[in-house]
């Protein structure tokens, strides 16, 4: 389910006995996730998020740009 602004509601997973989650098939389409993708778990005080690590590098890229060696 998607909004004007482009923000989801994916429904409700369950946490397994492993800890393990599964990621709404339409989560994986929107986000374009494959087996064997690598994911960042981020979080504060508040709630979880999950990052494409190519997605997160990034961000470091060009937070790190501007500097020089």
């Amino acid at each position: 389910m998607e909004d004007k602004e482009g923000k989801y509601i994916f429904g409700v997973v369950k946490v397994g006995d492993k800890g393990q989650v599964v990621i709404p098939k339409d989560a994986r389409k929107v986000y374009n996730i494959k087996p064997g993708d690598t994911l960042m778990l981020l979080g504060d005080q508040n709630g979880m998020a999950l990052l494409k690590t190519e997605v997160f590098q990034g961000f470091i890229d060009q937070a790190m740009g501007g500097l020089t060696k």
